[in-house]
């Protein structure tokens, strides 16, 4: 029914589909490879801008506990100069 030549043709056929197969599943491979670096690469750099953020929270915090500290101490001194300062009782309240 197929023939010498039909059986050649559709193992030539079935030779080409199959290298075809095969090459289309190690470009596939390539392309997993590369996007699973691309995810690492981008894991990385999320970690690291992650870790810069925290540090800056930090920083922000402790400049903002600083300015508050900054103010109580002026207040402080302000009350104390206010205190150190006497009053003329020869003068009227208002």
């Amino acid at each position: 029914m197929w023939g010498e030549r039909g059986w050649q043709r559709g193992w030539a056929l079935a030779r080409a589909q199959y290298d075809a197969l095969v090459d289309e599943r190690d470009d596939l491979r390539f392309q997993l490879e590369t996007t699973r670096q691309a995810l690492q690469d981008s894991n990385d750099a999320l970690r690291e801008v992650t870790q810069a953020l925290r540090e800056l929270k930090a920083t922000i915090i402790a400049r903002q506990e600083a300015e508050r500290r900054v103010a109580e101490l002026q207040r402080e001194r302000e009350i104390a100069r206010a205190s150190a300062v006497e009053r003329d009782p020869t003068l009227l309240l208002n």
